[in-house]
């Protein structure tokens, strides 16, 4: 049985070049600070869908307008992949903003409010007292 099937191979090398060609190449000043978070693609590798984050704005009209952008580029950044990687047929490159950086960090702000109020809640709580840990150290005997 093979480790790494040949389509995940491919879409971790075509996650590499894009994002050094989405950087360095595309030249619209519409294009914000995009990342590839991942790439996945399919069996017969006639599509890559490249899931894309953006870093700062992220409102939904920027969002859309990055989209178009790359959507736009994605001939250019086939040919480009095809010179950089050997393969028979570059996958057709189907852009798709990933939501999960935005999903996890607002997750993670909710856990850490819910940590805050359970810290305030407990501290007010009868019968937690601060000093409580004093007590024992004063029992020990030792000066």
């Amino acid at each position: 049985m093979r480790e790494f099937k040949r389509t995940d191979r491919v879409a971790d090398q075509l996650q590499k070049e894009l994002a050094v060609l989405i950087q360095r190449e595309v030249k619209d000043p519409r294009l914000g600070m995009v990342t590839v978070s991942g790439v996945e693609v399919s069996r017969d590798l006639g599509y890559a869908d490249v899931h894309v984050t953006l870093l700062g704005e992220d409102t939904p009209e920027r969002i859309k307008e990055n989209l178009k952008v790359l959507r736009q580029a994605a001939g250019f950044l086939r040919g480009q992949i095809a010179r950089r990687i050997k393969l028979r047929h570059v996958p057709e490159l189907r852009f798709h903003y990933d939501e999960s950086v935005v999903r996890g960090q607002r997750l993670s702000s909710l856990i850490d409010e819910a940590v805050a109020s359970d810290k305030v809640r407990q501290g007010d709580a009868p019968g937690d007292d601060a000093s409580g840990s004093d007590v024992g150290d004063d029992q020990g005997g030792r000066d």
